[in-house]
């Protein structure tokens, strides 16, 4: 037996620098074995890792060892996701230039990521700002224009002010820019698009093609593409302004049921009646331009106060004509959906509402729940629900669906200036996507521009663009605006004097694809079509739910276009997705409401009166909320602090047992402890179980003992729950597995003395397993177990072992032991035993002696089957 204690600064890097001797982590050639592709999101290279990336990539190690050890042959890759303006604001900020910005952190999260213990295939490593990376984007990029995927326009764009860049849809935040939090602004830009739409109905259908999905997750990518069946309603305008002027405004609609509810029609600021009537009316002018000053995303139109201006037109309702309604160009309406302008029903639509309640329009109630007061139920807003029609006339009493088919039937059959009033139409929510930024620290799009020729795509013998080093950042704008030599050339075509594209990629782009480089990513084409049909879809990717829209989606739509173009050979690019929690700590505040940071701190009480003070001062601190772990309140820990003090094992263990891997972990100093205890506990078991049990490869005797066959039991159990966890993703489930048989061989190896035969294969069996389900979590403490096991070859290099379905008709039962209310451990014991025997065995837990001190037991209460309650 040994008595040394485990020693995680000795042991981790050994074992790191033994995987990496051996390449064990190397994706070789096909060889047969069948494929296992598991991928973390790439983090962006700021410079130092935190909590979460531990978190997430401890998550995909275990997947990716235990896919290894299962005889897979497992893609575990790392890069960067490096393009971006923080690396173009340090530029300005530290006076550096990005590339050595980005490089330099790259260089220490990579060394922050090694000491962490996990098992990538380095060899494999990319990132996107090399010009290896992007020469294949812009040549992907090529590839998409030639396909006619990729089209070039003036648009309506968010503009940020402050990082001076178009923004997408999705990096508008309360009409915010994502980074700089600066107010967005409308402009009219020429855009480089790729044509997203052109796959809607594909990226909608396939999603229920996705069961190992998230259903949030789905469902949030199903209400962003949004497809809807609605129709085209037109209405004729009562008094057109001016000779020419237009007669008719066309509404899209998806609750034409609401038509006798209709209260005003409302136009887009951009809507080419509001251009019109504007021209004679500098106040609507005034109005229009100050509707430009918002963002045109959703979010920003959907918290922006609901303001219009009254055109003065009327136009007549479709089903009477003798019923006029006011015309609006209201600021909520967005002129990319529909048609740019709607009929506003305010009882059954919030923003409609608004509206109405801030101009004084009529608020009529047109659908109701049988027997409800259809006044009272819109008194106060909007009602949404279901219902029966009311105040409709020919409609009154029909459901929702069958008001909506009958208004299509009869506006079908009506005609207006010789053609139809109503007209159905799918319509959808998704837009083609703005990839033009202009910046400098982005992939750039390989266009030349010619007056002559126009727009002239780079020849493939000149890729890459590559960027320029020689800029500055001494002004606002776009550097590659600014530099003449890089900027000027000849035109590809006809020679004659031309200009680079200076927009760059959004970074989003880059992001689009990186999973399919990995599968060949020194290749001097995007993808080896053979190796990336090989490995892809990814089988497992994990990340933050915060990329459920954008990157998935943007991910999803560049697999299909790489299939268009013959790049891949499938739609999908990620089978199965599953999204992390996040790591959250404790806010602490001094007297003076400053933030002060964890380290700073000195908690001092038990779990009934805990309170804080300054760990230099002895000030009382004050305990605020446990909140999401960010800088500006301090509530970080530095997993390099962690590492140092405890070791990456204790980090890893306390991350993937804490809770349910797909909710907040609560990061405590005690949890912590905790983890490093059961670290030093398999240490101690391992040598214990070496002295003990009989030698590495012993055959199974031919006759068991009951006590042999037990402990056989709680081993095969605690393997069978392991495999069986790690492939749904329940790693706490998995590391409580771990603590049933840790208990288990704790309670065979307090027999004094020499053991039989059979308790000493059971007992190097089951220390065997132990070491071999605790390898994925803390592989550091595995190896060094392994070796004390008296392996010769690495527990990484090990097959999985296989759990025994006979020895899986367990006997036994798992009880929870609670002090005071609170778990603190489990045990395994007969399922017949009586409470006088599990009591003793509790009351020699080193866990209840450690738990309860000094104090004395009062009663220990077996609740047969179920739990043990230990008062002290």
């Amino acid at each position: 037996m040994t008595t040394e204690r485990y020693n995680a600064r000795e042991a981790e890097p050994k074992w790191q620098a033994a995987w990496d001797e051996r390449h064990l982590f190397e994706t070789g050639p096909e060889d047969g074995r069948p494929t296992y592709y598991v991928l973390e999101m790439f983090p962006y290279p700021s410079g130092r890792i935190h909590m979460g990336h531990v978190r997430n990539y401890a998550m995909g190690d275990v997947v990716a060892r235990y896919k290894r050890a299962k005889g897979f042959s497992v893609l575990h890759p790392m890069g960067w996701d490096a393009f971006g303006l923080p690396a173009e604001n340090a530029a300005m900020e530290k006076k550096v230039h990005p590339k050595q910005w980005t490089y330099a952190n790259i260089a220490a999260m990579r060394e922050q990521l090694k000491s962490i213990g996990l098992s990538l295939d380095w060899s494999r490593e990319i990132a996107t700002c090399d010009p290896e990376y992007y020469a294949q984007q812009q040549r992907l990029f090529l590839d998409f224009l030639k396909a006619g995927l990729v089209d070039r326009r003036k648009s309506k764009v968010n503009w940020d002010p402050v990082d001076n860049t178009v923004l997408a849809n999705e990096q508008v935040i309360d009409g915010r820019g994502w980074r700089s939090g600066a107010l967005v602004e409308q402009r009219e830009l020429t855009q480089w698009f790729l044509k997203i739409t052109d796959f809607s109905d594909s990226l909608l259908a396939s999603l229920d093609e996705l069961p190992r999905w998230p259903e949030k997750v789905r469902l949030m990518q199903k209400n962003w593409i949004g497809r809807s069946e609605g129709l085209l309603v037109r209405w004729a305008i009562a008094n057109p302004h001016g000779e020419g002027a237009a007669s008719e405004i066309e509404v899209y609609t998806t609750r034409p049921d609401t038509l006798f509810g209709a209260s005003f029609v409302a136009l887009s600021a951009d809507h080419p009646l509001a251009a019109a009537c504007a021209k004679c009316d500098p106040k609507l002018q005034e109005f229009i331009e100050d509707c430009r000053r918002q963002g045109t995303s959703v979010a920003a139109l959907e918290t922006a106060e609901k303001k219009g201006f009254d055109t003065g037109l009327k136009v007549r309702h479709p089903f009477d004509p003798d019923w006029e309604l006011p015309v609006y160009v209201a600021n909520f309406v967005l002129m990319d959906y529909g048609t740019g302008a709607i009929f506003a029903c305010p009882a059954h639509d919030q923003r409609d509402w608004d509206f109405a309640s801030r101009y004084g329009l009529p608020i009529l109630p047109v659908v109701a729940p049988e027997g409800a007061d259809a006044a009272a139920l819109v008194a106060k807003g909007s009602y949404d629900g279901d219902g029966r029609l009311v105040n409709s006339r020919f409609l009154d009493g029909k459901s929702v669906d069958e008001a909506k088919e009958e208004v299509a039937r009869r506006l079908e059959a009506e005609t207006l200036d010789g053609k139809p009033v109503g007209q159905r139409k799918i319509n959808w929510r998704l837009r083609d996507w703005g990839i033009s930024r202009q910046r400098y620290w982005g992939c750039p799009i390989p266009i030349i521009h010619c007056e002559a020729c126009g727009p002239v795509p780079v020849p493939d013998d000149q890729l890459p663009v590559r960027l320029p080093e020689d800029v500055s950042f001494d002004q606002p704008g776009n550097p590659l605006d600014r530099n003449a030599a890089w900027r000027d050339v000849p035109c590809p075509a006809c020679g004659a004097p031309a200009r680079r594209e200076t927009d760059t990629m959004d970074t989003f782009v880059d992001s689009s694809w990186y999973f399919a480089r990995f599968t060949a990513p020194h290749s001097d084409r995007p993808t080896e079509p053979g190796t990336a049909n090989r490995w892809l879809p990814v089988d497992q990717y994990i990340g933050g739910v915060e990329h459920a829209i954008l990157h998935l989606l943007y991910s999803r739509f560049f697999t299909r276009a790489m299939k268009a173009t013959g790049h891949v050979g499938m739609e999908e690019p990620f089978a199965g997705l599953f999204t992390q929690g996040m790591v959250v700590h404790e806010t602490y505040k001094d007297a003076s409401g400053a933030w002060v940071a964890p380290a700073d701190v000195t908690i001092i009480g038990g779990d009934e009166g805990r309170a804080a003070v300054s760990a230099s001062t002895g000030e009382p601190i004050e305990i605020g909320p446990i909140e999401k772990m960010s800088k500006s309140k301090k509530n970080v820990v530095d997993p390099n602090d962690i590492l140092d003090t405890y070791g990456a094992d204790t980090a890893r263990w306390f991350m993937l047992s804490d809770s349910p891997p797909e909710r907040d972990v609560v990061w405590s100093e005690a949890g912590v402890e905790g983890a490093s205890r059961r670290v030093q506990r398999v240490w101690r078991l391992a040598n214990e179980a070496a002295a003990k049990g009989a030698l590495p490869g012993a055959a199974a005797p031919a006759d068991m003992g009951e006590a042999a066959i037990a402990l056989r039991r709680a081993a095969h159990a605690a393997l069978s729950r392991v495999s069986d966890g790690i492939e749904k993703f329940h790693f706490n489930i998995c590391v409580a597995a771990t603590n049933e048989l840790t208990n288990a061989l704790s309670q065979a190896l307090q027999v004094e003395g020499p053991v039989g035969e059979d308790m000493a294969f059971a007992l190097r069996e089951a220390a065997e397993f132990l070491v071999q389900i605790v390898a994925p979590f803390a592989p550091h403490l595995a190896e060094e177990c392994w070796a004390a096991l008296g392996h010769d070859r690495m527990v990484a290099e090990t097959p999985w072992p296989e759990a025994d379905p006979a020895l899986l008709a367990s006997d036994t039962i798992t009880l929870p032991i609670q002090i005071n209310g609170k778990k603190r451990d489990e045990i395994i014991v007969p399922a017949d035993a009586d409470n006088a025997s599990v009591e003793a065995i509790v009351r020699g837990l080193e866990s209840v002696v450690r738990a309860i001190g000094d104090k004395p037991i009062r009663k220990i209460i077996v609740v047969p089957g179920r739990i043990v309650n230990v008062v002290a």
